[in-house]
């Protein structure tokens, strides 16, 4: 039985299906939330536990996937844009839009704390192991963010304003049937993070220019 919306933070099971307007399809859990919410207007809340991650070391280090990411299962070509927050402490906590193919192969789009203590927007492309890129720093408490699902690779673009695009990466993923996207939020060094996201819309199109994002 899908779940539409709670106004307070979540304690009910995360096995259930959660149905937000925005997105053609119900979307699941992949890892398990601390806390979340989805209020009346959209508006999804995500936080996570501490020590929590998408990550797998290309030098053969941590392979951590325990962060929680909210995925609905969808069809190429589309796009998925929010109004990220992220109530970010300590190194690395993000709010994140995921795209995910298998186990070792998917990408985040993060707005994300840096060692430096700035918020930073991060890509991080998984094939067998994570190509991990940070891009600029920004100013905003808030940044739109957005995943562009092409035929057969996929775009990250961040916006200040949610008018003019700049795009973060080009890249694929390599073949797959299956395809989810969604929202994640992470902690992996500190002791959890909530994420927001808000103007979730979810367009059905392919982008029509990828370097200048319109």
């Amino acid at each position: 039985m899908p779940l539409t919306a709670v106004s307070e933070r979540s304690s009910m099971s995360n096995d259930q299906a959660v149905t937000l307007s925005a997105l053609p399809a119900p979307l699941h859990w992949r890892g398990t939330p601390q806390n979340w919410s989805l209020d009346e207007n959209g508006a999804l809340s995500i936080t996570a536990s501490e020590r929590t991650d998408w990550f797998i070391d290309p030098n053969g280090g941590a392979n951590v996937q325990n962060a929680p990411a909210l995925l609905a299962p969808v069809q190429r070509p589309c796009m998925l844009k929010a109004l990220v927050h992220s109530a970010s402490a300590a190194t690395f906590d993000a709010g994140v839009l995921v795209v995910y193919q298998s186990p070792n192969h998917w990408a985040k789009l993060c707005l994300e704390l840096s060692p430096q203590k700035e918020v930073t927007i991060v890509s991080v492309v998984t094939k067998g192991t994570s190509d991990d890129c940070n891009s600029v720093p920004v100013s905003a408490e808030a940044i739109h963010l957005r995943v562009s699902v092409l035929e057969k690779a996929f775009a990250f673009h961040y916006s200040v304003d949610g008018t003019v695009w700049n795009l973060v990466r080009y890249f694929t993923l390599g073949e797959s049937d299956t395809l989810e996207i969604g929202f994640l939020s992470q902690s992996p060094t500190g002791d959890g993070c909530t994420a927001t996201f808000t103007d979730i819309t979810y367009t059905p199109e392919t982008l029509a220019d990828i370097r200048s994002g319109v």
